[in-house]
């Protein structure tokens, strides 16, 4: 639910809404899968749908679905900074990015907030690192 919700509200920050063709291409399922959640999403008031139409977001929706793409956001600029392969960072992040709680995923921002404000600190990791 919470990678439909993510791609809803990158959809709607690019082109001002979704469609159902769309999430089904971006999330690689099928359209009738992509109907049935955009259904839930929208008995849960997370969004607006027309049926065979545009899908937006509800104010609730929007504040979830904001948060979703920055955690994204914040577990991409981890993962880069710990230096794993680009490769493999999308992978890493959705094996986890659903299973931390909002705390750590605070934490891990104010650690990626620190290595930006202390590069030379950031150095020094790499370079052990490497030991």
């Amino acid at each position: 639910m919470e990678d439909y919700l993510e791609m809803i509200y990158r959809c709607c920050q690019e082109e001002g809404y979704a469609r159902i063709s769309k999430l089904s291409q971006l999330l690689n399922v099928r359209a009738s899968s992509a109907t049935k959640m955009v259904q839930r999403l929208g008995t849960l008031g997370l969004i607006k749908y027309e049926r065979y139409g545009i899908v937006n977001l509800s104010d609730k929706g929007l504040e979830i679905g904001h948060f979703l793409l920055e955690r994204h956001n914040i577990l991409g600029e981890f993962f880069e900074l710990l230096g794993s392969e680009e490769s493999e960072i999308l992978k890493q992040i959705e094996l986890i990015e659903h299973n931390l709680s909002t705390g750590t995923v605070l934490n891990i921002k104010s650690l990626c907030d620190f290595f930006y404000d202390h590069p030379e600190l950031h150095e020094l990791f790499l370079e052990h690192k490497k030991l």
